[in-house]
């Protein structure tokens, strides 16, 4: 009898695995290497093309940014309107969706595109207010977003996992319209009630780990924080980890007093009509806050959440099958394919590509999705696009407790794959393993 392969050997045994349904029959047919080999290619590929015209691109969406800061600030003194609302929530919602969101990962960093590097983008108080302004401390997004939530997706160790975050509502027993009422009620604020805080916990969470300390033993670090939970007096244990003098100073001051009083401000000294343009600015910018909130929603939270996604119970190497599978199969796309569109969406809505191969340019993506989606219908690994409100809904509904995602069969998966306890380590903070 012949000897196993290496190949051979790194695979589980089948038949001492329980049958799988139908619409996860693909898994026990899947060969891990050959869709790995096949995916990293591209990747390879699309690093290659990764150029100039990215770099050309990379100014023309700068400059869409930059006209609708220009348009909303230019009408913020106006009554309120929908011209100016909307320029400026679109202000607020590409500087962080497509410029910081891609330039922090170290998409461009290897062409020569300025001061849009990894290396400094948004770091410390005076960057963050020139380069990207938003809730997030942007220290903190790198660790929450670019290490935990793009190698450890949909797994426990996930931030963003929004069935276990929701937990405390799809368990309540409450019925199910004020269950969507709850959920309706945080869309307009999500960012500065959840998402800052929370990105916030994962940075000092590093570093109390970072430090040689344990953590208290009250303190779950895969529960989410929030405002509420920060500032319970009855949770001094976290507490000690988010100081919430910290999170209102350094973390929401900066957009607060930047964005909601500096600009009023600047109107209220206007001789004879400055309190009445003041109070236009104000309300402008909270009603812009109100819908970039929904917009960043929509596109965001939506990428990795429906019954039709997957959710993990260990973690893989990166650059490995198993790791660019789950990439796939914990992802969905929306409808994609050209500039405005793609602006529309804040280019997540090419979340698939994003999460296979975290630090390349918009451009790149762009071209490279109908490239993974052949491969990926080639080896028959399920490739999820829809329309972003009907990923929308079906957000929602997991939210609420009406449906629940699906859990991979992870034994089925190659044991070579497989991270163990300790999961993946970094250097770096903007997601390339390459710089390891």
């Amino acid at each position: 009898m012949p000897l196993p392969t290496d190949k051979t050997s790194s695979m589980p045994n089948k038949e001492n695995l329980p049958l799988l349904p139908v619409e996860d029959a693909w898994i026990s047919r899947l060969d891990y290497d050959a869709f790995a080999k096949e995916v990293s290619a591209l990747g390879k590929e699309l690093l290659r093309e990764t150029g100039d015209d990215d770099v050309e691109h990379l100014n023309k969406i700068i400059s869409w940014r930059n006209i609708s800061a220009i348009v909303g600030l230019l009408t913020i003194w106006m009554e309120p309107n929908v011209v100016t609302v909307g320029a400026l929530s679109l202000w607020t919602y590409s500087s962080w969706t497509m410029i910081a969101h891609h330039v922090c990962h170290g998409g461009y960093n290897r062409v020569d595109a300025g001061r849009f590097h990894s290396r400094g983008f948004g770091l410390g108080l005076v960057n963050r207010f020139v380069d990207w302004l938003d809730w997030m401390q942007p220290e903190a997004w790198n660790i929450e977003h670019n290490r935990l939530h793009h190698y450890r997706l949909n797994e426990g160790k996930d931030p963003d996992l929004v069935q276990r975050n929701l937990a405390f509502l799809r368990d309540k027993a409450t019925p199910l319209p004020l269950k969507y009422a709850t959920v309706l009620f945080f869309l307009p604020i999500w960012k500065w009630f959840y998402y800052a805080p929370n990105t916030f916990k994962e940075l000092k969470i590093n570093e109390w780990i970072k430090s040689g300390k344990e953590l208290p033993k009250d303190v779950d670090p895969e529960e989410a924080c929030t405002l509420v939970s920060m500032l319970d007096p009855r949770r001094t244990s976290l507490r000690e980890i988010v100081n919430p003098v910290d999170v209102f100073v350094k973390v929401l001051g900066p957009m607060f007093v930047g964005r909601y009083c500096v600009i009023p401000a600047l109107l209220y000294v206007v001789p004879g009509v400055g309190p009445t343009l003041a109070t236009h600015a104000f309300i402008n910018l909270l009603l812009a806050e109100l819908v970039t909130n929904v917009h960043s929603f929509i596109t965001i939270v939506t990428n990795h959440a429906g019954e039709d996604m997957y959710y993990f119970k260990d973690a893989v190497k990166p650059k490995t099958g198993s790791f660019y599978v789950r990439q796939i199969v914990g992802s969905v796309n929306y409808n994609a394919g050209n500039d405005p569109l793609d602006f529309a969406h804040g280019w997540l809505n090419y979340q698939i590509e994003h999460h296979v191969w975290p630090d390349l340019s918009m451009l790149q993506y762009q071209r490279g999705a109908p490239k993974l989606k052949a491969i990926c219908d080639k080896h028959g690994v399920p490739y999820v696009q829809e329309n972003v409100f009907e990923r929308t809904r079906k957000t929602i509904d997991i939210m609420v407790g009406k449906k629940s995602m699906r859990c991979f069969p992870t034994e089925y998966e190659p044991e070579k794959d497989k991270a163990g306890d300790k999961g993946v380590t970094w250097k770096s903070t903007n997601g390339s393993i390459d710089e390891d």
